[in-house]
């Protein structure tokens, strides 16, 4: 049964106070999942488990459905909008939460060893902007890619913001960390993937290319790009555009890139 919360200093909701500057200094192991595509996503996959819900009593009825397939040691806390808005710390205009705990990440070396001989992965050098690795993540999730690496600066995809801009799409996708960008390389070479570099300045056309059975596609952010020496590693190439005006936010190139790469694999 709903759990009805009236007072937003309850200590039962201790996990979703102040959710923005925690957003900051992570959730020990935790992650806040916002909005009911989200939340719906989250429900049907079995690597998180979640922990509690905070619904705006007006969603309920909405949700009750997801709410009956939770296990019975789940609780469902309901609150008023402004009691909700108050522990939040900002209004919540969604009005769905959950707080789920999120699985300890594998090494770059198992994780690339668990890859199909078919695996399509997305690595990510430098991309510090939620946004844009949740845009990323969606893109992965649509087109079929096995696996997202990310480098040290790159952000958290298990960030609420981040997972609410991918759709869901950061829940559904896997993902590892690299100690660098260069031993994100240095694992991809070793297990057999051909690294494809995107840069505005790359030597061959995306759309002339033919991806091979294991592939890899690395974005840098806007900006730097990527690397000087990793693009000296690897094979790159480049996405041609008007009047040579390079105005591609990365995740839209990803989009383009994952497109065509799963059309044309093998």
């Amino acid at each position: 049964m709903p759990i009805a919360i009236s007072d937003p200093d309850d200590p039962r909701i201790e996990p979703y106070r102040a959710v923005r500057e925690r957003d900051l200094v992570g959730r020990q192991h935790r992650f806040i999942a916002e909005g009911e595509v989200v939340l719906r996503v989250l429900l049907k996959q079995r690597r998180f488990v979640i922990e509690s819900l905070l619904l705006a009593e007006n969603r309920l009825e909405s949700l009750g459905d997801a709410v009956e397939g939770l296990p019975e040691t789940v609780p469902v806390y309901t609150a008023g909008r402004q009691v909700m808005d108050a522990i939040v710390g900002f209004p919540i205009h969604r009005g769905v939460l959950a707080v789920a705990r999120r699985e300890p990440l594998p090494s770059i070396e198992n994780f690339l060893a668990g890859m199909p001989p078919d695996a399509l992965v997305v690595g990510l050098v430098g991309l510090a902007n939620h946004d844009n690795v949740g845009g990323i993540f969606r893109n992965a999730a649509a087109f079929g890619a096995q696996g997202v690496l990310l480098d040290p600066e790159s952000c958290d995809p298990l960030y609420r913001k981040a997972i609410r801009v991918s759709v869901g799409g950061a829940l559904v996708v896997p993902f590892a960390r690299a100690a660098s960008a260069d031993a994100m390389v240095r694992a991809l070479q070793s297990a057999s993937f051909e690294i494809l570099a995107l840069s505005p300045s790359g030597k061959e056309i995306l759309s002339q290319v033919k991806p091979s059975c294991r592939t890899a596609l690395l974005l840098g952010a806007e900006g730097p790009g990527l690397p000087p020496d990793l693009l000296d590693r690897t094979r790159t190439v480049s996405i041609p555009m008007s009047g040579g005006f390079d105005s591609l936010n990365v995740a839209t190139t990803s989009g383009i890139a994952l497109h065509h790469l799963t059309s044309r694999l093998p």
